[in-house]
């Protein structure tokens, strides 16, 4: 989106009214979209209202519905639950009680309502908007509200933000809060494990999904668990002679730990639940193996979201319309390629690469690679690896004609926290590292709770690529990200500058500015700190902190642990698939573009991508792809973050007198 597309939408939503309410349970990251809500509705010049206690404040009405400014939602993106408020409404659910929920709306003239909810939250609201013409038709004859203002209120907007844990509704491919839920998932299973390893134990752990078997499923590949039973896929008969024989067979073949997932709405062909508790005492009776169970309840829903969802949240609105993964993509590889099942077993949950990883391109060894691949009888080639694993490969390629060794199968599974490969949307390694970044953030904010008027200047990791700055700009609310691709100059910095000088000199105490390390080659990450302290002097004082290496460290992210097995397995089916087809005279002879391609995920579909019809869309000299798709997210930061405005609190259809006046709107976390 342009400059020119920024100023037409401003104000678009002039002389409208919007509400945002959250409803049923709660799910990390409704806070980050009520948020988004609230300053896009700013944006776009409406007036915007938070409805406080889900529907229920929507009944009720009075102080449960205020008016928004922009620092009503300051410093909420990185909290957890709903700061607005959730509560089940009997209320809602009767004619009488949606009758005093329209009239309340039309009272502050909102006809726009967004709702943040769950299948039953959704519903309601559909039910609301179907009956909202009778409804008015209702108040009227009741001498509520006048026909005019039934005229001027007749239609109800209403938009639905998914959230729910449990990832159980149609319509959409993941539901808000759902990817931190498996974060607490893994970060408990990932515990645990420790433990049953040393003391050779069972763990039957039971998730939440009643109807959805979503988290137990996920999870379970995440975690490389022995079983696992969901309500989609009730086991058939003779389910417990097959789970008892699998786990003993697991530890014959010396492995020391096991682990069950359940589904709390589990259930076996007949209907009958099967529960946690009947698991762990049937492995019990059966083995004699000491077995623990886990039931992780709502420790799912809490904690703060993960990135994933704090973007996925303000994308939800703002539209309107994802690694540390090596270790996890190479458990499947290697398990499928029959390397001894047990060596690799424990992969998914560990960082980095336990095979060890060099950035040494081939051209420089290539007589060397030859003569091993020939001594070795290799056959197909399969590179886990960043920018240097494209090239690496691209430059195999290109020695065919010189080398025979060399027609085989080659694949590249992108891994790279910098997310710059060409041919995929996401690297493996770059969700973990924005989640790394996230947390560091969050932290750095936190430190400065207790002080006034800071402002912190951190430097991401990315080489030229800004995606790792800008995805986690987003997620933690800066104010600014400089990256390379979004050229600057000092007078932008300046701007910068003056805006956060003002914004100090209201209620706001803190500011967030992200620097790519190789955004620009003058604007260092010291010079922009020296730039900040000295223009900001006697306003606020600032500090830097360069994130390093703590991005590439931890656990896997459940997203990349599972996007490592799917890309592991799919590259091993390709792989046997060209064998197959290019097996002739006795050995492979593989010498067409599509033998040799990077596996990536574009557009929510994997695809193989030669390397050949790649290097045109390569920016070889700064290691990128030339067009980004992630790009396009720099005018929702800028927007949510840095943009300035007035507006009026002058409602259309307020029943009671209000005096038109303008506030001043400034950016905040």
């Amino acid at each position: 989106m342009s400059s020119m597309d920024l100023e037409k939408l401003k104000m678009t939503g002039a002389g409208r009214a919007i509400a945002v309410l959250t409803s049923g349970g709660d799910a990390q990251g409704m806070n980050a979209a009520v948020r988004a809500v609230t300053r896009m509705g700013i944006y776009v010049g409406a007036k915007v209202y938070l409805i406080y206690e889900g529907y229920q404040g929507l009944v009720d009405g009075g102080d449960n519905i205020k008016l928004a400014h922009w620092h009503s939602v300051t410093n909420i993106i990185q909290q957890g639950g709903t700061v607005i408020g959730s509560a089940r409404c009997k209320a809602f659910t009767t004619r009488e009680g949606r009758l005093a929920a329209a009239f309340n709306l039309v009272k502050k003239g909102i006809t726009n309502l967004c709702v943040c909810g769950g299948d039953g939250s959704l519903t309601g609201a559909n039910v609301f908007r179907t009956e909202w013409s009778s409804l008015l038709e209702e108040l009227v004859q009741k001498g509520r509200i006048t026909d005019s203002m039934a005229k001027q209120h007749n239609h109800l907007n209403i938009v639905g933000l998914v959230g729910s844990i449990d990832n159980d509704f149609c319509g959409t491919d993941m539901t808000i809060g759902a990817d931190s839920a498996l974060h607490r998932i893994m970060e408990i299973i990932d515990a645990i494990m420790t433990t049953a390893q040393s003391h050779q134990r069972t763990f039957v752990l039971e998730v939440m999904g009643r109807h959805c078997g979503y988290l137990a499923l996920v999870s379970a590949l995440a975690s490389g668990a022995d079983w696992l039973f969901i309500p989609e896929a009730p086991p058939r008969e003779g389910w417990e002679d097959r789970m008892c024989a699998r786990l003993e067979g697991s530890r014959i073949k010396g492995s020391r730990l096991n682990i069950i997932i359940v589904a709390e709405g589990a259930i076996d062909i007949h209907g009958n639940p099967i529960s946690s508790a009947y698991v762990k005492d049937l492995v019990v009776k059966r083995l004699g193996y000491d077995t623990r169970v886990t039931v992780l309840g709502h420790v799912q829903r809490g904690g703060t979201p993960s990135a994933f969802d704090r973007i996925l949240s303000s994308k939800s609105w703002c539209e309107r319309d994802r690694p540390d993964g090596a270790s996890p993509a190479t458990q499947p590889v290697t398990s499928a390629c029959q390397m001894e099942w047990q060596q690799c077993a424990g992969w998914t949950g560990q960082g980095g690469s336990l095979l060890g990883t060099k950035r040494t391109l081939p051209n420089k060894h290539m007589e060397k690679i030859v003569e091993t691949i020939a001594k070795l009888n290799i056959s197909a080639l399969l590179v886990i690896g960043g920018f240097e694993g494209y090239e690496g490969v691209l430059q195999l390629f290109e020695a065919r004609s010189r080398y025979d060794e060399l027609c085989i199968p080659m694949c590249v599974i992108p891994a790279t926290i910098s997310n710059n490969v060409p041919g995929t949307d996401f690297s493996l390694g770059a969700d973990t590292a924005v989640n790394a970044a996230m947390e560091g953030c969050d932290k750095i904010k936190q430190s400065a709770t207790g002080t006034k008027r800071r402002v912190f200047v951190v430097e991401t990791m990315g080489g030229f690529c800004g995606y790792l700055a800008t995805s986690t700009g987003i997620a933690v609310g800066a104010d600014a990200a400089y990256i390379f691709e979004d050229p600057f100059n000092i007078h932008d910095l300046k701007t910068n500058v003056d805006h956060l000088t003002e914004k100090m000199k209201k209620d706001i105490q803190r500011g967030l500015v992200l620097r790519n390390e190789k955004c620009h080659e003058n604007y260092t990450t010291d010079f922009i700190h020296k730039l900040y302290s000295s223009e900001g002097k006697g306003i606020f004082d600032c500090r830097v902190n360069v994130l390093g290496h703590l991005q590439q460290g931890g656990a896997p992210s459940p997203f990349d642990r599972n996007f490592g097995t799917k890309l592991g397995v799919r590259a091993v089916q390709w792989i046997s698939e060209r064998l197959t087809e290019n097996f002739r005279q006795d050995r492979v002879f593989a010498n067409s573009p599509e033998t040799a391609c990077v596996l990536g995920l574009n557009r929510k579909v994997i695809a193989f991508s030669p390397v050949t019809d790649l290097k045109a869309e390569t920016d070889f000299e700064h290691r990128m792809p030339k067009v980004q798709w992630w790009f396009k997210l720099r005018p929702m930061l800028k927007m949510l973050a840095k943009y300035q405005t007035s507006f009026c609190e002058y409602v259309p259809g307020e029943i009671e007198h209000v005096t038109r006046r303008s506030i001043s709107i400034d950016s905040g976390f």
